[in-house]
């Protein structure tokens, strides 16, 4: 992966792939670069570009490489908005692909649908990306609801009863909480407190006192990145000493580095196979192309990154010699049972989801996610 600057708006311009003077499918992306976001958004392009720089030199997809364009939205739905429109409009993309951020990618769906463009692969498992069924959002993660529910499930189930919520105060942060609240629901249990910040400028020096008060057994916290760890800082020196729980978007080696000693013992709810479990070929895989490319340790956000660009790459392949805006859409939801390496991908018109994977994970003292 290499870094230019395009000079419209200054924004950061990274590229996915090489071979820019030959035959190239155009492939949008505007993310997080910079912002809160930032660690994390990193690992899941530097996996996305593992398999992207594989594809390509092999000659790409019918003799054509792929060039992700990724634009820096700094984590802020109005860049978002801004840099789809400039990738569809300007650019001419033919899909879109791994958005970051539930707002973010709400806010574009109205543009992807003016222009019949498809994105691949958001980084957020929003329910309402999945239900009622997006035309051009094709998922490949699980629904955020569906980790929060498993986390107070397993949580129940170890006799903690007293789970509170800390949520960010956006569609996320909703979409979180509907989570917790069937989970809570489920197990017969109610939220000990719900707490929410704001995205733009959290402050946690009212919020962490009134938690503490409370002596939760658990917390489960709905963020993102800097946020979240900011927020379990202030949990901790505020003495909550309970088990913290957060989501899946927080899953990467930039945010347990940052966490630094608050770290270990947080729960993070996964919605991939572990990044070291070779009973996976897709792990295997990945984690070869990580060796040929003397990159380290793979991280989750790093797989999410890498099925997502497999989902991509699949979906420009059945496209056709020509592929286009209308034939990528239609080769998409075309896919039935596509093995990404142990896991199955399928779409239909009235399906979007493609997997349902969900695990948890908890922050070892050597800084690892373990199973």
């Amino acid at each position: 992966m290499r870094f230019t600057h395009w000079l419209r708006a200054g924004a950061a311009l990274a590229v996915l792939g090489t071979g820019l003077a030959q035959g190239q499918i155009l492939i949008g992306q505007t993310v997080g670069i910079t912002g809160s976001a930032a660690a994390t958004v990193a690992e899941s392009m530097q996996g996305a570009a593992l398999y992207i720089d594989s594809v390509n030199a092999k000659g790409g997809v019918g003799g054509q490489k792929v060039e992700v364009i990724s634009l820096d939205d700094k984590f802020d739905p109005k860049l978002t908005l801004e840099n789809t429109r400039t990738l569809i409009e300007q650019r001419g993309v033919i899909g879109m692909f791994m958005t970051r951020g539930t707002p973010h990618t709400q806010g574009i769906v109205p543009v992807l649908e003016q222009h019949g463009v498809s994105l691949v692969g958001p980084s957020t498992g929003a329910m309402v990306l999945h239900e009622p069924v997006s035309k051009y959002v094709f998922n490949v993660r699980a629904t955020y609801q569906r980790e929060v529910e498993k986390a107070i499930t397993h949580l129940n189930t170890l006799g903690i009863k007293r789970i509170g919520v800390v949520h960010v105060d956006d569609t996320f942060g909703a979409d979180g909480l509907a989570g917790a609240l069937i989970g809570f629901k489920a197990n017969n249990i109610e939220a000990l407190f719900i707490e929410k910040f704001d995205r733009a400028k959290p402050d946690y020096a009212a919020i962490a006192p009134r938690v503490s008060q409370k002596q939760p057994q658990a917390v489960i916290f709905i963020g993102t990145g800097a946020a979240v760890v900011d927020g379990i800082k202030a949990l901790r020196t505020a003495g909550v000493s309970g088990q913290i729980v957060t989501l899946s978007n927080n899953a990467s080696g930039g945010f347990v580095k940052a966490l630094g000693d608050s770290a270990r013992g947080v729960v993070v709810t996964q919605v991939f196979p572990s990044e070291r479990s070779l009973n996976y070929a897709v792990i295997k895989e990945a984690m070869d192309l990580a060796k040929a490319k003397n990159v380290g340790d793979l991280t989750p956000a790093m797989v999410e990154g890498f099925v997502a660009a497999k989902v991509l790459v699949e979906g420009i392949k059945r496209a056709g010699a020509k592929p286009d805006r209308a034939r990528l859409h239609a080769a998409l939801e075309g896919i039935k049972k596509f093995d990404v390496g142990g896991l199955e991908v399928t779409y239909s018109a009235t399906d979007h989801t493609g997997l349902d994977f969900s695990d948890l994970s908890i922050i070892g003292s050597d800084g690892r996610f373990r199973r």
